[in-house]
């Protein structure tokens, strides 16, 4: 391949800086590979060794090669491929500490190509805080068997047992010949290419936490000088040749119907292209403005029929009249509690909630010689590779797609609308087209956390110990569903509802609402038994984990001392909670204005734990902003809609988190050695709302049990 034949433009995503161009010739079933490394070396790759490393790489039964994760250059410089998206998450560090761990180098002889769907292995959708537990060990068996690989292959050329040899920065020695190799000498060697396709082993030894060098500091984020002075490029920012801009008419309500639309003005207009597909319709243009033009030329000829829908002040008696609850679950909730000396039985509420990811859904798509490949703010590559074939009757290998680093996602990015809206306008134009949607699209279509309505109720013995307990979430799901706490008889259920609006995976899943819900109701139910909120839960608490967490926490905010004596016009709460297999407890400090019915945080004090901490300043920064961002819903975010149209769908209208509201943190972290490491993106949010809930209650006498939190007086 002539490299200059297949001009790359700039902007590049991070992907593409050193992955320049992996151009696929499907007639002939060729492959070729082609990279800049560092300043300006060009190195091909030999197609053998590149059938190992595309789309999953090549494997041998049920495994993964060592080719498919990990490929050397003859400069010295290792990649690693991974089908995860970084997302402000900190992937990419974490990723790189794993492979330079493993690989003995330090982190900057590590580079990561992160999800392109032609280039790695399918490593899953970026969700679930799945990359530490599942995304992590993958990488370091890899590089763990490559090091081990190359490792034996000196051996091999110097004929001497392994035992004689060490291995690290990236050198293999014997000391008694005083021979040296490094693995740039072994790169393009081709017994190497013929070892790194074997299998990954899942048996390989990898380096046990009182070992680590890199894993467990405070890397940085390798491409951080590019996110501060804005070269990197966000899927938003990207631009091909001859791309131009995509618009998509919305309907202008929930379940509204398109019933005649006059396209001839938009076609009019010089340079547009203009697409029906039944539903659809969309434009593209030389410019987004003109493109602006187009879509309200084609919007004011429309006539649409309005459908049915409930209005946010109805929603919950809505989704409990639409639950499918059993006549046998209602039954058998009433015999457990029969026995109870007290009862309580309660509803707490959680409202619709949008994403607000910095970058709304972008996508760039380009069609050549039938071949799709987008450019796309996704958590999900390879989810999008199978819709987007699916959509236009392809096979997978027919699309290709490129995550460059993207502008958060809080579980809000797994479908692929965008990229669907921008291939339909791309084939159309016989050019790249790129579909960047606006906040208010992003607020009004993208889908929503869940709303809920959670019904619990539990019994007290004589003794004031739990007896029955009984939780029905409805509508939001099963994550964080089950109760922690001790008790003789317990019952969860997660009821389907049918949902007015679009719903889908938020940070922490239905955890967020289940965990508001039960946390609370546990200090409702120490009220009853006349307790301490913490001696209560620690009374039913026989978890290890979580107990060592909430314990922790109260002793840095000093419970004891503050629940009894407050500091003056200020109020505190507590909860804890687990999701995720990890663990975290919060104590907070509020102060309230009754007048205004303003709510104001001064101060939460979380500790958290995760197994063995990878990354110090990161995991910082991942409880930082699950503390911040579960203000939001816990004190003002909400979807308000009626007759299907949202009322507050843009940032001044639907007010997250600024930087005024930003508490005094006092973060700490259990760090358990002795344990798997499991993801910390996710579960730290779960304690804030209940925790500002029961705070409430002490400092008002008024139990809160709809999220957000509302005192009277207080605006929507």
């Amino acid at each position: 391949m002539n490299p200059s034949s297949h001009p790359i433009t700039a902007p590049q995503s991070d992907v593409e800086q050193f992955v320049e161009r992996v151009s696929y010739d499907f007639n002939l079933n060729r492959r070729h590979f082609v990279e800049i490394l560092g300043a300006g070396l060009l190195i091909t790759v030999a197609p053998e060794s590149v059938l190992a490393q595309r789309a999953g790489g090549r494997r041998e039964g049920n495994g993964l090669a060592v080719a498919a994760r990990i490929h050397l250059a003859k400069d010295s410089a290792i990649t690693v491929l991974t089908g995860k998206v970084e997302l402000g998450q900190g992937a990419r560090a974490e990723l790189t500490q794993a492979a330079a761990e493993e690989l003995r180098v330090p982190v900057d002889r590590i580079r990561v190509v992160m999800a392109d769907t032609s280039l790695v292995p399918d490593d899953g959708i970026t969700a679930g805080s799945r990359t530490t537990p599942s995304t992590v060990p993958a990488v370091r068996q890899g590089a763990a068997t490559a090091r081990q690989l190359l490792a034996e292959l000196a051996c091999q050329r110097w004929n001497v047992d392994s035992a004689s040899i060490d291995v690290r920065d990236g050198k293999i020695t014997h000391a008694a010949s005083q021979r040296t190799l490094t693995y740039a000498d072994l790169a393009d060697a081709a017994e190497t290419v013929k070892a790194f396709e074997r299998t990954i082993s899942s048996e390989v030894t990898v380096a046990a936490v009182a070992e680590w060098k890199t894993m467990g500091t405070s890397v940085p984020r390798p491409n951080r000088r590019d996110l501060v002075t804005g070269a990197h490029r966000f899927p938003s920012d990207i631009v091909r040749p001859g791309m131009i801009y995509g618009k998509v008419l919305r309907p202008p309500s929930y379940g509204a119907k398109l019933k005649t639309i006059d396209l001839a003005p938009a076609k009019n207009l010089k340079d547009v292209v203009v697409v029906q597909d039944g539903q659809f319709v969309g434009v593209a243009a030389p410019t987004s403005f003109r493109a602006a033009q187009a879509l309200s030329a084609a919007a004011q000829t429309a006539v649409w029929e309005p459908g049915p829908h409930p209005s946010s002040k109805v929603v919950y008696a809505y989704l409990r009249e639409h639950a499918q609850i059993s006549d046998e679950i209602k039954h058998s909730f009433a015999t457990d509690l029969a026995q109870a000396s007290k009862t309580l039985r309660q509803t707490y509420q959680a409202a619709y909630v949008q994403h607000s990811p910095l970058e709304t859904r972008a996508a760039v798509a380009e069609w050549k010689d039938g071949q799709l490949t987008v450019w796309a703010s996704t958590q999900n590559p390879f989810g999008y590779r199978a819709e987007l074939a699916r959509a236009f009757r392809l096979s997978p290998d027919g699309v290709r797609v490129i995550v460059p680093d993207i502008g958060s996602g809080f579980g809000g990015k797994h479908t692929g609308e965008a990229a669907v809206e921008a291939a339909r306008l791309a084939q159309a134009a016989g050019r790249p087209v790129l579909v960047k949607w606006t906040r208010q699209e992003e607020f009004t279509w993208a889908y929503f956390r869940p709303a809920a309505v959670i019904d619990i109720e539990a019994g007290l013995d004589a003794s004031g110990k739990l007896t029955a307990w009984h939780f029905i979430n409805i509508n939001s799901g099963g994550a964080g569903l089950e109760t922690p706490y001790r008790v003789a008889k317990a019952k969860c259920r997660a009821i389907q509802s049918e949902t007015p609006l679009r719903q889908g995976s938020y940070r922490a899943l239905a955890a967020t609402a289940n965990n508001f819900a039960r946390e609370c109701f546990m200090d409702e139910l120490a009220v009853l038994a006349q307790a301490d909120p913490l001696e209560f839960r620690l009374a039913h608490l026989d978890h290890p984990r979580l107990r060592a967490v909430l314990e922790a926490a109260a002793k840095r905010f000093d419970w004891t001392a503050k629940s009894k004596n407050p500091p003056p016009g200020t109020a505190v709460g507590l909860a804890c909670g687990t999701e995720k297999g990890s663990y975290v407890a919060a104590c907070v400090e509020i102060a309230v204005d009754r007048q205004q019915g303003r709510i104001d945080v001064r101060r939460v004090c979380e500790v958290f734990e995760c197994g063995p901490v990878l990354n110090p300043n990161n995991l910082l920064s991942q409880v930082q902003g699950c503390i911040i961002m579960g203000l939001g819903p816990a004190l003002r975010e909400e979807m308000q809609f009626e007759h299907g149209a949202m009322l507050n769908a843009t940032f001044g209208q639907y007010p997250v988190p600024r930087f005024m509201d930003v508490p005094e943190m006092d973060i700490h972290f259990l760090n358990r050695t002795d344990l798997p490491s499991v993801g910390g993106g996710e579960t730290p949010i779960i304690a804030i709302a209940p925790a500002i809930g029961n705070a409430v209650y002490r400092a008002t006498g008024v139990r809160l049990r709809q999220m957000p939190l509302r005192l009277a007086g207080a605006q929507a």
